[in-house]
């Protein structure tokens, strides 16, 4: 009965833990090994005598944050810069030509204007005595600006060199006629293709691309670039020589040497004039169109100068007052008559 007495809720022996022999035989071992710890003492100092890494074996530079992609991106903000700053230089630089192109402009036109009493025609050059009289003013120095006056120099000295060859032409089917009698034909018709083609090539190509690049006109680059694309045709067909036609080629010189070789030869020289005239003519034709891009000109420009000039041309205000005057009268007298 006394277990059945006994409190529960009661420990039954308030022991220590620590009081086991075991546990308390350890302790006192530990403690007795123990003693006192001074890590600067002799002997602690003679039992760490290892080998020491110094300071500066260690990396002395600091730790520092990758910023690679802060560089690139201030990188292509500069490039950006720099490349926005090149364009404006360039931008300005156009300007600044074509502000000067323009006041030179203005300069000749002004120029021509003061002077346009004083100045008189001066090609063809002939002597004073002639009864005829020189039909343009032609001045490269004053009249066309320096980037455009070689180019257009140029098309003078190939429209000398075309006249020079079309009387050529003549002497060769000349020879042509008195080696058969039968090529008078081509006799004939060079002198007409000289006469002829002479004067209009100077009016009708040379003219035309002298006062676009003296004046900057779209039109005068368009008519210029319709008429010499056929004098380029004509040109390859005079080269080829065909017979009857007036040309000393290469077939009707080619065609003469089993008749008579003199006048063949005379014949092929002629044909290679004819051929050079066809290859300057395509280079030059690519040149004057090159200068013509950077001028500015355009279709449209053309069509706006062309407008003004046949509106403001004196024939043909007076062709128009007279056709509409007509118009208002005869239908002021159907009107009575009715």
């Amino acid at each position: 009965m006394s277990g059945l007495d006994s409190n529960p809720f009661v420990d039954p022996v308030d022991t220590n833990p620590f009081q086991d022999p075991s546990i308390a035989q350890a302790t006192s071992r530990a403690s007795e090994n123990a003693g006192e710890f001074n890590p600067f003492s002799a002997t602690e100092m003679e039992t760490h005598t290892g080998k020491t890494i110094p300071i500066s074996a260690a990396s002395s530079q600091p730790a520092i944050l990758q910023t690679s992609v802060e560089q690139s991106a201030q990188a292509n903000a500069a490039a950006g810069q720099a490349n926005l700053l090149k364009q404006q230089e360039e931008l300005e630089k156009k300007a600044a030509e074509l502000d000067r192109k323009e006041q030179e402009l203005q300069k000749r036109s002004a120029g021509r204007a003061l002077n346009s009493g004083a100045k008189e025609n001066n090609w063809p050059p002939l002597p004073s005595f002639s009864p005829v009289k020189p039909c343009f003013y032609q001045d490269f120095e004053e009249d066309i600006p320096e980037e455009y006056r070689g180019i257009c120099k140029r098309m003078y000295y190939l429209w000398m060199f075309h006249s020079a060859t079309l009387f050529l032409n003549v002497l060769a089917c000349l020879a042509y006629f008195t080696a058969d009698a039968k090529y008078g034909v081509d006799f004939g018709l060079s002198i007409v293709w000289f006469i002829l083609f002479t004067p209009v090539a100077f009016v009708c190509w040379y003219r035309p691309v002298y006062k676009a690049f003296r004046s900057d006109s779209s039109f005068s680059f368009f008519f210029f670039f319709f008429v010499f694309f056929f004098q380029v045709a004509v040109y390859i067909i005079q080269t080829v020589g065909i017979p009857n036609w007036g040309n000393s080629g290469w077939i009707s010189s080619i065609s003469m040497i089993g008749t008579n070789l003199a006048v063949a030869v005379v014949m092929m020289v002629v044909a290679g004039f004819f051929t050079v005239n066809s290859v300057l003519a395509v280079i030059l034709l690519k040149m004057v169109h090159a200068k013509y891009r950077n001028t500015g000109a355009s279709f449209t420009k053309a069509q706006q100068e062309f407008s003004h000039g046949v509106l403001t041309n004196p024939t043909v205000q007076t062709a128009a007052t007279g056709a509409a005057t007509a118009a208002a009268q005869g239908a002021f007298g159907r009107g009575q008559g009715n």
